[in-house]
């Protein structure tokens, strides 16, 4: 029983062995340098897509819909908007008047 398990134990450690020579490395050392092997130049380029001058299409297309909105002009007999009439600002407190001339 010991003999087979010893058995596959070596058989075990020589097929990871076989793969690890198989798989090889991918990089060289040169002169204190770690270089890549040529075969990188074999994969075909990638692609990647530009990205729009604003990110944020759907804030931009929002806001050009406003925009288009508010340039369109008033149809004719429609009244102008109304805008509330403005209430004057609350006086800031108490005035300070000066001290009259004579007091010392």
């Amino acid at each position: 029983m010991k003999t087979t398990r010893r058995w596959q134990g070596w058989c075990m450690a020589g097929v990871a062995l076989g793969l690890a020579s198989l798989a090889g490395c991918q990089t060289y050392h040169v002169s204190g340098m770690t270089l890549p092997s040529g075969h990188y130049l074999q994969h075909p380029p990638q692609y990647f897509v530009p990205s729009p001058a604003f990110p944020l299409s759907k804030e931009l297309a929002s806001m050009e819909a406003q925009e288009a909105l508010a340039a369109r002009p008033a149809p004719a007999g429609a009244l102008p908007p109304q805008v509330p009439p403005q209430t004057p600002p609350p006086p800031a407190g108490p005035a300070v008047l000066p001290p009259p001339a004579g007091a010392p």
